[in-house]
């Protein structure tokens, strides 16, 4: 197991790092402390030959001005919040709209925009990142003041491990994910569409005008959202407007770590299993890059060229009782495991 930490660039007068952990088997995460950002992820296909699998930029600037949340934090609330405004104890707050008429993914300086304390940690078993940061008090229009540790873990059995925890001095609401763009036949080489998917989950949260969830949780049988079974991407996604954005509810008996998903990618032979806490995930495959986006090598990344898995809870929780819920009291303690497993078939 290695680690090394190299200079970055400057945010705000802040310095920015990379890390770069690297496992026995070659895999390699590089991530930076701006927005907690994985910059790059080195996996072995089927011929041991190792490709970069997360869309991304060659550098901080870029990071800085093009699409926010290519490989991201996301926090205080993953997601969509309807209008912006929950109440909480009795209490409304108005949060920055940012996607059309609602909140989306902590508003415009959300945790994706946060430069982290950050420090390396490791043994022989493995190596990782700690992320540190404090929300305070009115940040982005959600109360309490907020701290958050996030930690990014690589071990030799090929897992990228991401566990979140946070707590709070005041009634709050709390929603982390990560917003990693795959692509297992690596960054750059077209679109996802021949991959095939299992997601584990029976049901969807069913969304109304922008993305809205309506409250009702509909199954995904006889619909082009079922994944139940291994299906490509492509093969019903010209039936939904755009492509997949949608939250599934997981199957899951209890607490602890569940099966999420699996995607596998036939020509490299990669294969990523996830599995976490969370209740729900976001599948989403790269509906609004439109080739105006320029990622590493100044490659052009189109419609659908990364999908993404965020395991989170439902959008819009705060406004729907009869959803798992997302309020964090003061002496209570969120934590998320999220494991990112890659093996070849």
């Amino acid at each position: 197991m290695n680690i090394t930490k190299i200079p970055f660039g400057v945010v705000g007068g802040k310095e920015v790092f990379q890390f770069t952990l690297k496992n026995k088997n070659d895999m390699t995460v590089q991530m930076i402390n701006y927005g907690g950002i994985i910059t790059s992820l080195l996996v072995p296909d089927k011929t041991g030959k190792l490709d970069d699998v997360v869309l991304g930029f060659d550098n901080l600037a870029t990071y800085l001005t093009e699409h926010p949340y290519v490989g991201t934090l996301i926090g205080r609330y993953a997601n969509r919040i309807a209008q912006g405004r929950f109440v909480l104890n009795g209490k409304t707050y108005r949060l920055p709209l940012n996607d059309g008429e609602n909140h989306l993914h902590g508003g415009n300086a959300g945790f994706h925009r946060v430069v982290w304390e950050a420090a390396e940690f490791g043994d022989a078993e493995r190596v990782g990142v700690e992320l540190n940061y404090l929300s305070r008090d009115g940040e982005e229009g959600y109360p309490g003041n907020l701290s958050v540790t996030v930690r990014f873990l690589l071990n030799d059995q090929n897992e990228l491990v991401i566990k979140y925890l946070a707590t709070t001095d005041q009634p709050t609401v709390v929603n982390l994910t990560h917003h990693n763009y795959f692509n297992l036949k690596g960054e750059g080489c077209g679109d996802i569409l021949d991959h095939e998917v299992m997601i584990n989950a029976d049901r969807y949260t069913v969304a109304g005008e922008g993305l809205i969830p309506t409250g009702e949780l509909a199954p995904v049988k006889n619909t082009p959202l079922d994944f139940t079974a291994w299906q490509p991407i492509g093969a019903r996604i010209a039936e939904l407007s755009g492509g997949y954005d949608h939250n599934y509810v997981l199957n899951r008996e209890g607490a602890g770590l569940t099966l999420a998903a699996s995607v596998r990618q036939p020509k490299s032979g990669r294969i990523m299993t996830v599995y976490t806490t969370e209740p729900g995930m976001q599948f989403y495959t790269g509906n609004s890059l439109d080739g105006t986006f320029t990622g590493k090598r100044g490659v052009k990344y189109g419609k659908h060229s990364g999908f993404c898995l965020e395991t989170q809870h439902f959008p819009d929780s705060p406004n729907h009782p009869g959803f798992p819920s997302t309020v964090l009291n003061p002496g209570e303690v969120y934590r998320q495991t999220t494991i990112y497993r890659f093996a070849t078939i």
